[in-house]
Parts: structure tokens; C-alpha cells; sequence
């Protein structure tokens, strides 16, 4: 009978002692899990954050990298700028200075005689210098190291046949021809040449007939001093073109 009692008295110690042990378990496990479950979303949180973070940052970089590029481009094409606009003003004052210069020989062509002139001529609707043309060119600026404050005066002309204002082109581009000429040949400066483009409006010949618009198509070229014969420099003579 004892025995009996004792055998049931210990399986219900068995049952009681797993009973309590799988309910601890089970507590345990209810009260961990949601703490886990919390530490996996801070660590899914901190780990996108750090990734975001990463991100901004390198986006960051490459806007500063980029902005300091633009930078030194735009510091650059500012540098280029202002020598170009100094170098620009530099080139404006000296051909202002010329312009003065000239401009006030041509208030005083009257006081200047001619040293030497020459004629020369041009083809149909042609602006370029032929052999003949050259060689009387170059005899006449053989003359001007012997001549002191001296100006050379260029008139472009052209026959009646054609458009007016074609022919004041025309004209133009004829005197320019000569200039070029003296200028790379013989280092004539340009602010000693004084230019006019006449087109047909000063005839030499008529141009009725071939003969007399083959005259008009022409440059005349006049070398000039405004100092006489044995004479000192005239009072008139303007500065910087001596």
C-alpha cells in the first residue's frame, strides 16, 4: 500500500516539476521575443540609415567637386575675359590715337603739298594689283624715307557701269589693295595712309566709251608733306605723325 502511495506521489512531482519547467519556458520565450524583434528592427534601421548616410554624403561630395570645378572654370573664363577686354581697350586707345591723329591731318590736307603721285589701274570689276601696278607703287614709296611728316593719300575709283553703291565697294576694296601693298612691302603704317572710296563720282575720263572707263577704274596715290622747300616743320603739323 505504501508503495503505492510512494510510486503515485512521485509521478505527480514528475508532472508537477515539467508542468512548472515548460511554463517558465514558455514565459521566458513570450517576454524574449518581442525584445529580439525590437533589436532586429533597430539593427535593420541603423544598418538603412547608415546606408542613407553614405549616400547623401557621396552625393554631397560629388555637388562640392563638381561646384569647385565650375568654379575654377568660371574663375578661368573671367581671367581669359578681363585680358581680353584689357587688351581690347589697349587696341581701342591706339586706334582712337590714329583716328585723332588722322583726322586732324585731313582738318589741315590743305597745308600739305604733294612730294609724288601715281596712278593705278585696275581690270573690269578687279580689286587686285597687277605687275604694272606694283612697280609704280613701289617707285613712289622709294620716296618716302626722304620725306619728314609726311601722309600718303589713297582715292579708290571706278568706272559708271554698275550699281552705285557696288561701286563705292568696289572702290573701297581697290584702295585697300594699294594699302595692303605699301603697308606689307613697305612698311608704310596704316596711320599714315589717309583712304577714300569715290566709286564713279570723280571721273578722269568719260565713260562713254571703253577706252575712258578703262581710265576711271583706277587708284591715285599721293605721297605729302606739309613741310616746303627749305622750309622748317609747318606749325599744323599734328602729333604722332612725324
Amino acid at each position: 500500500m505504501n508503495r503505492k502511495f510512494l510510486a503515485i506521489a512521485a509521478i505527480v512531482a514528475l508532472s508537477m516539476v515539467f508542468t512548472t519547467g515548460c511554463a517558465s519556458k514558455k514565459y521566458v520565450r513570450q517576454q524574449s521575443e518581442p525584445i529580439i524583434d525590437k533589436t532586429n528592427e533597430l539593427d535593420e534601421l541603423t544598418a538603412r540609415t547608415t546606408k542613407e548616410i553614405r549616400e547623401v554624403d557621396s552625393r554631397a561630395q560629388s555637388g562640392i567637386q563638381a561646384a569647385q570645378t565650375k568654379a575654377t572654370e568660371a574663375d578661368q573664363k573671367a581671367l581669359a575675359a578681363g585680358k581680353t577686354a584689357d587688351e581690347a581697350q589697349t587696341l581701342a586707345s591706339n586706334a582712337a590715337t590714329r583716328v585723332n591723329s588722322l583726322t586732324n591731318v585731313v582738318a589741315n590736307l590743305d597745308n600739305y603739298r604733294p612730294v609724288v603721285e601715281t596712278t593705278v589701274h585696275f581690270g573690269f570689276d578687279q580689286d587686285h594689283l597687277t605687275k604694272k601696278a606694283k612697280a609704280a607703287l613701289d617707285q613712289l614709296a622709294a620716296e618716302i624715307p626722304n620725306t619728314k611728316h609726311f601722309i600718303v593719300v589713297v582715292e579708290g575709283n571706278t568706272d559708271s557701269v554698275g550699281d552705285a553703291d557696288y561701286n563705292y565697294g568696289l572702290s573701297q576694296r581697290r584702295a585697300a589693295s594699294v594699302i595692303q601693298y605699301l603697308a606689307a612691302e613697305h612698311q608704310v603704317p596704316g596711320f599714315k595712309i589717309y583712304e577714300i572710296g569715290l566709286g564713279k563720282d570723280k571721273a578722269a575720263a568719260t565713260n562713254a566709251n571703253s577706252r575712258g572707263r578703262a581710265k576711271n577704274r583706277r587708284v591715285e596715290v599721293r605721297l605729302m608733306t606739309n613741310i616746303g622747300e627749305g622750309e622748317q616743320a609747318a606749325e599744323t603739323t599734328p602729333p604722332g605723325m612725324q
